[in-house]
């Protein structure tokens, strides 16, 4: 049975980049809702006992939409921090460095995705297993790991995850993100 992750930070930390209305919404609701439709959806099933990650890389339509939606939203949620926390010399950020030239640069490219996904989705940066770095487009639920791809970072372009602070603007919503980003966690899931 999934459970609805808990915020590794108060409801409010994040303000103003991501409001604590926001937070209750997407989190509280939102994610809420996924959680309890895979648990209708898996029970009595084999995915019942499978870990969420298999599921997600295993699954087909419903089932696959919701868990998909539940990986991607755990990830979103425990990438942030309140002021958020830089991208320390290492492998990672030498990682960067070596494909796009500059962490600026590399920003950018990924801003310019997730402002360029039509419809609704997410942005992802990913590792493969040399550890080169990727950024995809993901529409609907989709998750890096269905193509074999370690995700590290993502920013949510569904308008749920923004329309309450930012309206229509998700250019706006997106550059600020990197504000709250907690580079910490990011270097973690690059180096496991």
């Amino acid at each position: 049975m999934m459970n609805l992750i808990d915020l590794p930070y108060e409801i409010n930390a994040l303000d103003p980049i991501i409001s604590a209305r926001t937070i209750e919404f997407h989190h509280g609701k939102h994610l809420q809702a996924y959680v309890d439709n895979l648990n209708k959806l898996v029970a009595g099933t084999p995915f019942e006992a499978k870990p969420l990650e298999d599921i997600v890389k295993t699954s087909t339509g419903a089932i696959f939409n919701n868990a998909g939606q539940i990986l991607n939203h755990n990830l979103y949620f425990t990438q942030f921090c309140k002021g958020g926390a830089p991208l320390a010399e290492g492998a990672l950020k030498a990682q960067i460095e070596r494909q796009w030239g500059s962490v600026e640069a590399f920003k950018a490219e990924f801003e310019t995705k997730g402002v360029g996904l039509f419809g609704s989705g997410w942005v992802w940066l990913s590792a493969q297993e040399d550890g080169s770095l990727v950024i995809t487009q993901e529409p609907n639920a989709g998750n890096p790991v269905t193509r074999g791809l370690k995700p590290l970072l993502t920013f949510d372009v569904w308008e749920h995850a923004y329309y309450l602070d930012y309206q229509n603007r998700r250019a706006a919503h997106l550059s600020a993100l990197w504000k709250i980003v907690n580079w910490k966690v990011i270097e973690s899931r690059y180096n496991r």
